[in-house]
């Protein structure tokens, strides 16, 4: 939280599953899976050395109509099979696949569009441009994500 007298941490809170850390990963040169498994197996040390990309990097989430308060589930997902480009990744959240295979909404954060770029424009134009791709009518996104970042 930002206060007079400077940023405050009131909660530290990164799962897997969370934007805040999905936009994360793909500023990692390497696949997350593979650090992890060293760390199980005793192997860290054996890796070089974790260093992220000298990228920007994005997070639009797309929500079910109604959230926070009372998300609509059900809605059909559609376009997730396309090729977003390199530099995106569609993290599916709050969704499943009903009897007939079918992605629908099954939560409130539904898909979290992750993108990175040279600088925050483009990778906000990256991740704006593939959620302008896919295909979920019961959905919704902010479309001013990065503005403060951006006014500076």
């Amino acid at each position: 939280m930002l206060t007079d007298d400077g940023p405050k941490v009131l909660e530290y809170n990164c799962r897997f599953g969370d934007p805040e850390t999905e936009v994360l990963l793909p500023r990692m040169p390497y696949r997350v899976g593979a650090l992890l498994h060293a760390c199980a197996t005793g192997r860290l040390a054996e890796m070089a050395e974790p260093k992220w990309r000298d990228e920007a990097a994005v997070c639009v989430v797309v929500a079910a109509k109604g959230y926070p308060d009372t998300p609509k589930a059900g809605g059909e997902i559609g376009g997730l099979d396309q090729d977003f480009g390199p530099h995106t990744e569609v993290f599916i959240a709050g969704a499943k696949r009903d009897a007939e295979g079918v992605l629908r909404a099954a939560g409130g954060r539904v898909l979290n569009v992750c993108a990175r770029g040279p600088d925050l424009p483009a990778a906000l134009a990256q991740a704006y441009g593939a959620v302008d791709k896919i295909e979920f009518p019961d959905g919704f996104f902010r479309r001013d994500i990065g503005w403060r970042a951006l006014a500076r």
